[in-house]
């Protein structure tokens, strides 16, 4: 028999938690950030990189898994696990939000949207059932509910219809989702910036029942401080015996603060995006390799870190190969960006463990805050 889906906090520091998600495919350490495998691979990555990284869980993409190579394809060929080479827990998002991205190829109907593909303008039809159904045949550990996310800025009332209509998918995805041992369903909260919206989302939520709680909605354009503001209540409004969710976040700061506010799970393409445009993070900031500056620099990115980027290579390779669009300037800086993600991660559950947080914070908005080092004269 599969082993059960659980969570258990293991220590607290203000409305910041730490502890451990179980699942048959291993544990999930939290906070914990995932990495976005969007299809089927983390950009310039291999598997076992990116577990090296620190990574406990990846994140599938329905919609685009959906349209190539199909769902279909990958369980004949075993699942997803066994098709990407990752045999640890991954998270598949419902496709809400890449269709709500399409504008003006989709028809929102009560009973889902009908969409065109981007890759061959071939038309497609992703409901609650269908997206439970694709997620299935992926065999995802932990599966979201169908939702609609509306883009901010909204009316109030265009985002309480959507919220609403999110909340009738979320009972036809937990209908559909059935029962699965080993399996989680996580629904997702919306409202927008709107209090009164997120509590009734909760609400509704609540009632229905599920594994874990996702807020939505968010990372949308509203901005940091919006969504900070929303992250100082919506958080509690959730059970707070399961996981909470926040999906498509983010820099380091949003991170951070998000956290802060009981946040146990994030996403984000950042770390892996950047890497490809010669950008990194580091915890001095963020740093443009393909900058003049680093063309002569023998230094690594950052002297405290222990990825093969700045164990073996100076700031000035890596501006080489970024420059002359060498495949290694992807690979190493993606590999740096998530390793800095990851120990940023493990930093914080230190710091929440051993009830420090406040002073974690400080250091790292102090030390960001001085920027990079000079450069070489």
């Amino acid at each position: 028999m599969a082993q059960a889906f659980g969570f258990q906090v293991a220590a607290t520091d203000g409305r910041a938690r730490t502890g451990v998600i179980s699942t048959p495919r291993g544990d999930i350490r939290t906070p914990a950030f995932m990495p976005v495998g969007t299809a089927a691979t983390v950009k310039a990555m291999l598997p076992g990189s990116v577990r090296a990284t620190g990574a406990d869980i990846l994140l599938g993409n329905t919609y685009h898994l959906m349209l190539r190579p199909t769902a279909e394809r990958i369980a004949r060929l075993g699942g997803l696990h066994t098709f990407m080479d990752w045999q640890r827990p991954i998270l598949t998002d419902s496709g809400g939000f890449q269709v709500m991205s399409l504008a003006g190829l989709r028809k929102l109907t009560e009973e889902g949207v009908t969409f065109k593909s981007h890759i061959d303008g071939s038309r497609h039809v992703l409901t609650p059932e269908r997206s439970m159904e694709i997620q299935r045949l992926l065999g995802s550990d932990i599966v979201m509910c169908f939702d609609e996310c509306p883009a901010l800025p909204a009316t109030d009332a265009e985002v309480a219809k959507s919220m609403a209509l999110s909340m009738r998918w979320a009972q036809r995805s937990r209908d559909a989702f059935g029962d699965r041992p080993g399996h989680a369903l996580f629904g997702i909260m919306q409202g927008g910036v709107t209090r009164d919206l997120r509590a009734e989302s909760a609400e509704a939520l609540r009632a229905i029942g599920f594994d874990g709680y996702a807020v939505g909605g968010l990372a949308v354009g509203e901005g940091q401080e919006a969504m900070f503001g929303v992250l100082d209540y919506a958080p509690g409004m959730l059970p707070d015996e399961k996981p909470r969710y926040l999906m498509g976040v983010g820099k380091p700061d949003d991170i951070v603060g998000a956290v802060e506010r009981g946040i146990d799970m994030m996403d984000c393409v950042l770390p892996s995006r950047s890497g490809r445009t010669g950008q990194a993070w580091t915890r001095r900031g963020q740093i443009n390799i393909r900058n003049a500056r680093h063309q002569d620099d023998p230094r690594p990115l950052d002297e405290s870190c222990t990825c093969p980027a700045c164990t073996n290579y100076s700031r000035a390779y890596l501006h080489h190969v970024n420059r002359a669009q060498e495949i290694i300037a992807s690979m190493l800086l993606t590999w740096h960006n998530l390793h800095y993600y990851q120990e940023l991660m493990q930093g914080l559950r230190d710091a929440i463990a051993a009830g420090r947080l406040a002073q974690f914070v400080a250091d790292f908005h102090a030390l960001r805050a001085e920027g990079d080092i000079e450069p070489i004269a």
